[in-house]
């Protein structure tokens, strides 16, 4: 939105400041603001400087807890994996990617949402604020429970037609696989001789993947609502701050939760137990669903969202098949994969997420920025210069630590490659969100599921053709 749409856009809000209780319609979202006042944003045209600076403030601590998660998340993985539960059941290793990539598509979709309706002077009527966190939060219930149902048939059915973990095409160490990056549906190896699926191991995966989908969705749910209440209270912009929270912290405590339930069941497997927790699961998933279709908010969303959803879900299987192929054949893949793709898609959805209040808050005033929408280009240069010395200083602290070798030749072409990676997320991101936009669909629930998995796809594809390079070149690795 150029400068003088945006000094219109202030004067008819003047005009109309006696007829809205709503405070402000957030259309400088995108750029941002340059003051807030106990929550109620006011629209005044900032300098670049300033909007410039408040974008870096807000992202870069955020982008760097990101990428410090998501290296303890790989390295979380590797422990849960010699659990029991993961050891006597082949499919609870298999479920924990495709499971992880949904339910943290999930919390972003949400964390977007709400950042538009913060943007938006929605949150700000204490009535209008507890309907919509109560029936998001509902909705996300109704949301994991269906993930992580479709996520067990989905991993079952893969137990049946992957091939044996014990042939040599297929084997790679668990010491080979601790870096894993979390969002490829790549099932890891499970012990040699193991049957195939039956009733048990089904009954077994899906109430341990419903129930922590259910206890995450309450948790991570709970906690992304508290953050962007938190950070429209002091004037910060949820759209730079919750999106990538929701993505680091979905991995983690899924993850978590998802150990911590498996192996408690385990126990009781051979039980009527797993049964009756999944029936009760569903149970809670079609309550809330009824609190869903009460709720005037968010009662047209339970039908949206979910092919986004599932297609995402059909991308990252591409992304396992890479991961495949390629994370024992170079050393250090999987590690620099975590980032490569990982920090990448942090940006993006942040920038998703902007994006998405802006069109929302510039069509409410202005019919004719439906179709062409506000400018964006600054905002995605910052973007792009924010996410570089993050990179830079993860490969300083791979080389200080030992955890990998990096020539300088290997390390300078890595770091050209995240750059094509980063601009890329930044440009799908945006063509991604305006042409959902000119469908008429909401990119805050379709936009961020198909960017996170092209995301991945594409950051880990550029990384193989780095290994290739630099092997061409003569650099030993």
């Amino acid at each position: 939105m150029e400068l003088g749409d945006l000094q219109e856009l202030k004067n008819v809000q003047d005009d109309d400041a006696d007829e809205s209780d709503h405070g402000d319609d957030g259309s400088t979202a995108l750029l941002g603001t340059e003051t807030r006042t106990r929550g109620i944003e006011r629209l005044d045209v900032a300098s670049g400087w300033t909007q410039v600076r408040s974008i870096v403030l807000e992202t870069t601590p955020t982008l760097l807890l990101t990428t410090t998660s998501l290296l303890f998340t790989g390295e979380l993985l590797d422990h849960v994996s010699h659990w029991k539960a993961m050891r006597t059941i082949g499919e609870l290793i298999m479920i924990v990617p495709v499971i992880m990539n949904l339910k943290g598509n999930l919390e972003m979709n949400l964390s977007a949402r709400l950042g538009t309706a913060a943007n938006m002077g929605e949150l700000d009527d204490p009535k209008r604020r507890r309907k919509t966190i109560l029936g998001n939060l509902a909705l996300l219930q109704v949301q994991g429970i269906v993930v992580a149902c479709v996520a067990a048939i989905l991993v079952v059915f893969l137990s049946f037609i992957v091939p044996n973990p014990s042939s040599p095409a297929s084997s790679v160490g668990l010491n080979n696989t601790m870096h894993l990056t979390l969002r490829a549906t790549r099932p890891l190896p499970i012990n040699k001789g193991l049957p195939k699926s039956g009733l048990i191991e089904f009954v077994m995966v899906a109430a341990s993947s419903m129930l922590s989908a259910c206890m995450a969705s309450i948790i991570l749910g709970s906690f992304m609502c508290f953050l962007v209440v938190l950070c429209r209270h002091y004037g910060r912009d949820p759209d730079n701050i919750a999106p990538p929270v929701a993505s680091f912290l979905g991995d983690l405590v899924t993850l978590s939760l998802l150990a911590g339930v498996s192996s408690f069941l385990i126990n009781w497997v051979n039980t009527l137990l797993p049964l009756i927790i999944a029936i009760l699961v569903i149970c809670s998933a079609a309550a809330c669903g009824v609190v869903v279709r009460r709720n005037d908010v968010v009662r047209d969303l339970i039908w949206q969202g979910w092919t986004p959803l599932f297609g995402a879900m059909v991308i990252s299987s591409g992304t396992g098949i890479v991961l495949d192929m390629f994370a024992s054949r170079y050393p250090g893949f999987p590690l620099l994969a975590v980032v490569i793709s990982g920090l990448p898609g942090s940006v993006g959805s942040i920038f998703i997420s902007r994006l998405s209040t802006s069109l929302h808050a510039a069509a409410s005033h202005f019919s004719h920025y439906r179709d062409t929408g506000p400018s964006s280009w600054p905002v995605m240069v910052t973007l792009f210069l924010v996410t570089v010395p993050i990179e830079v200083l993860f490969l300083v602290i791979l080389h200080f630590f030992g955890w990998i070798h990096l020539p300088i030749v290997f390390a300078i072409s890595s770091l050209v490659f995240f750059c094509c990676t980063a601009w890329l997320s930044l440009i799908v991101a945006r063509s991604l969100t305006h042409y959902l936009w000119s469908k008429g669909l909401d990119p805050d629930m379709y936009a961020l599921p198909i960017h996170s998995a092209l995301v991945d796809l594409i950051g880990q594809l550029l990384l193989v053709l780095c290994f290739v390079l630099v092997t061409f070149l003569g650099v030993k690795l």
